[in-house]
């Protein structure tokens, strides 16, 4: 048990006497978005995001598709706004434990929040984290560098505040005695707050599909091989590093492959579905990739491409155009060379299915969605259906699908299913006006 867990055994219970319209869980641009549409209707908001900043996973984006538009410019504007509405009320580092149900229009809410033991005096300047002698591995890159015990969770982090993380810290003092405000407080406890609510909209998004399962294709094992969100850190201007680079050596990579379906449309790992993104984010990077290495091979292998939405046609034949290689055929292992180069051997379907085998110096995994449906344990009392792959269910797809089996608790985004980021705004206003409605019909 590590020293957080230790602490958060201790956590204090208080109950708030302010009561709010809308639980909102999940502060990624679905949770954002409605969030903001609820709010700009008069209905007063909880936000609760159990990261240390709003953002989701959009941030972590380089551009998106198929406009090549920065993730991080239309993200970051919602981010801010949601802090600042005087209609919403955000609770960072935080999570629901239990919601219950307690009448038509009526639940109530145990949140745990969870202490950064820095005050609210803080003012982002980073100076706890420059001094911080320790470095372990940074989520928010997916261990491409580290991050100091006492950090700043990303530049442009809302709310922009420091936490020490006590699970490495070596309790030195030195953040304590450098903060020019004098916001360290290490004395600081977690607290698990009551509220009152008479409607809840879950957007806790979706989880990366852990691509370690699929041992044949080596991450984990091979350095060179690495998966589709890494690859984004490396192209987006928050990077880790000032060029795409291959872990091994940080060398340029001359020859980069992406293996699609790494994870998904796969019955042996329980995710037979398609996860909707995975061509189009591919594509992107290739494009993208193909900018920033010109000289550079860059090549796709494919089950099929799905270019379904408006413009993803033009956006792949684009990618042709400039270059980059599709190869139609499922890859069935790789394995690394003594320089550390991949050797992929595949199914080369245009060629009448004989095993082919190609050699890349850079191997990209292109890992599907799964859900992040836990959310679906707090509820006590109720039971939150989910379907057979463990999406929230909707009560009726065809007519609501934001609407789930509990009424008053609606759902939007990702953990409904994988969908795009355009896809996931839509649903998310289309949540807002259901959760407006019903507050409207039980009278609040």
């Amino acid at each position: 048990m590590g020293v957080m867990d230790q602490i958060l055994e201790k956590a204090v219970e208080e109950e708030e006497a302010v009561s709010y319209d809308v639980l909102v869980v999940g502060g990624g641009i679905a949770g954002e978005s409605a969030s903001l549409d609820l709010a700009d209707m008069g209905f007063k908001v909880l936000l609760v995001e159990k990261e240390p900043s709003v953002g989701g996973k959009m941030y972590l984006l380089s551009k998106v598709f198929p406009t090549l538009d920065c993730a991080s410019c239309i993200s970051t504007p919602r981010m801010a706004a949601v802090s600042h509405h005087p209609n919403i009320i955000l609770h960072t580092y935080s999570e629901v434990l239990e919601i219950r149900k307690l009448s038509e229009s009526d639940f109530q809410a145990r949140i745990l929040v969870k202490p950064r033991f820095v005050e609210d005096d803080c003012t982002g300047c980073g100076q706890c984290e420059k001094v911080c002698p320790v470095v372990v591995p940074k989520e928010y890159d997916f261990g491409l560098r580290g991050r100091k015990a006492a950090y700043i969770p990303f530049d442009t982090a809302v709310p922009k505040k420091a936490l020490i993380d006590l699970d490495h810290c070596i309790f030195c003092g030195q953040c304590e005695r450098t903060c020019p405000v004098g916001a360290v407080n290490f004395l600081q406890v977690p607290k698990v707050v009551k509220v009152r609510v008479r409607a809840v909209l879950i957007a806790t998004g979706y989880e990366l599909f852990s691509i370690e399962r699929k041992t044949e294709y080596g991450y984990g094992k091979f350095k060179n091989v690495i998966t589709a969100m890494q690859m984004d850190r490396l192209l987006a201007p928050t990077r880790p590093f000032n060029a795409v680079l291959r872990p091994s050596d940080g060398k340029e990579p001359s020859s980069i492959a992406f293996v699609l379906c790494s994870g998904s449309r796969d019955r042996t790992l329980n995710n037979p579905i398609c996860s909707q993104v995975c061509c189009m984010y591919s594509v992107k990077q290739a494009q993208l990739l193909m900018g920033a290495l010109p000289l550079a091979d860059v090549t796709i292998y494919y089950m099929d491409i799905r270019a379904f939405g408006k413009g993803f046609e033009e956006f792949y034949q684009q990618a042709k155009a400039m270059g980059a290689m599709f190869v139609k055929g499922r890859v069935a292992k790789i394995e690394e060379t003594e320089n550390d180069d991949l050797v992929l051997w595949y199914e080369d379907i245009e060629n009448g299915g004989r095993i082919s085998k190609a050699v890349h110096d850079l191997v990209v995994l292109s890992v599907g969605l799964k859900p992040n449906s836990e959310i679906v344990e707090v509820f006590k009392g109720e039971v939150l259906e989910r379907d057979e792959l463990g999406w929230i269910r909707s009560r009726d797809e065809n007519v609501n699908p934001v609407e789930t089996s509990i009424k008053g608790v609606f759902a939007a985004g990702c953990v409904l299913g994988p969908k795009d980021i355009p896809d996931t705004v839509l649903e998310a206003g289309a949540a807002a006006a259901q959760v407006a409605a019903y507050l409207n019909e039980v009278g609040v």
